[in-house]
């Protein structure tokens, strides 16, 4: 299903000089509540897959959408920003006329959801679950100490503009999936299929999605929230370390609960989905 979203300006001025299309898979209409998921940087709804099927088989009607230009969605030239991907999400929220929605996002997409429930959710929204995700803020800063040296992503969109593939390569065979550790359990298919997401996408929305993620400052949008939320964490996230993102995050949001996974890594909804999809469910249903 293509959606076409009109512009959103960060005043929040819409104008349809421009219509992005993005992409959005919905599952059938079930009895169960809806729940939308927002994938991470520089991947696509398919990275939700092992959630999806799960949700499906107990009964909950799934939404998924590939961020603009992510996946299969239009790879527009502009809009590669915090504010643009809320509008976009709650341009598919609108379309399907979704209420009493749970979302859930992954590590960028977790920002995407912060925002959007913040400045768009009114009224729609049930409940939020963050996994691994960004916010609060991402890079140091004097106000954000413990954060990331903005030299690290300086690193990443120079690895991206001189050889992308090898650089997505790189990050699945090794930090994301926590691959890099002794003794880790890998899988050439979690890797090949981590990079075919990434190399579907634009090179220009990654590399701007990289300010996207890492400058945002999300500290007014989770102060925002007031819908229960989960944040989920694994202590040896090497992509989104906790002490500066979950652990700040859950001080924020009013009625959040974390739970940290001992030795689990970035992308633990993908190797780690048993456990992820148990407690996901319970939230849901609690």
């Amino acid at each position: 299903m293509g959606i076409a979203v009109p512009d959103v300006h960060a005043s929040g001025r819409r104008t349809h000089a421009q219509r992005p299309l993005v992409l959005g898979r919905a599952g059938a209409a079930a009895p169960g509540r809806p729940v939308m998921f927002h994938h991470g940087w520089p991947l696509s709804s398919d990275d939700w897959d092992a959630q999806l099927l799960f949700l499906v088989q107990h009964g909950y009607r799934v939404i998924a959408h590939d961020r603009r230009g992510h996946g299969r969605s239009a790879q527009v030239g502009h809009g590669h920003d915090m504010d643009h991907y809320a509008a976009d999400a709650a341009a598919v929220v609108a379309h399907l006329g979704l209420r009493d929605v749970v979302h859930v996002g992954h590590s960028t997409g977790g920002g995407e959801v912060a925002r959007y429930v913040a400045r768009h959710g009114a009224g729609r929204v049930a409940k939020a679950v963050l996994i691994g995700a960004v916010p609060p803020l991402m890079v140091q800063t004097e106000s954000n100490p413990g954060g990331l040296p903005v030299e690290v992503f300086d690193g990443f969109r120079e690895a991206l503009a001189t050889n992308r593939s090898q650089f997505y390569l790189d990050l699945a065979s090794g930090p994301f999936y926590g691959f890099n550790r002794p003794g880790a359990d890998i899988s050439q298919g979690v890797i090949q299929n981590w990079w075919r997401q990434g190399m579907t996408g634009s090179a220009q929305a990654h590399y701007e999605g990289i300010k996207a993620f890492s400058e945002t400052d999300f500290t007014d949008d989770l102060r925002a929230i007031d819908v229960p939320t989960l944040i989920m964490h694994g202590d040896d996230d090497q992509i989104v370390p906790i002490a500066d993102s979950a652990e700040m995050a859950v001080t924020l949001v009013k009625n959040a609960r974390l739970k940290v996974y001992p030795g689990l890594s970035h992308g633990m909804c993908t190797v780690n989905a048993d456990t992820v999809n148990a407690d996901l469910l319970d939230f849901i249903e609690s």
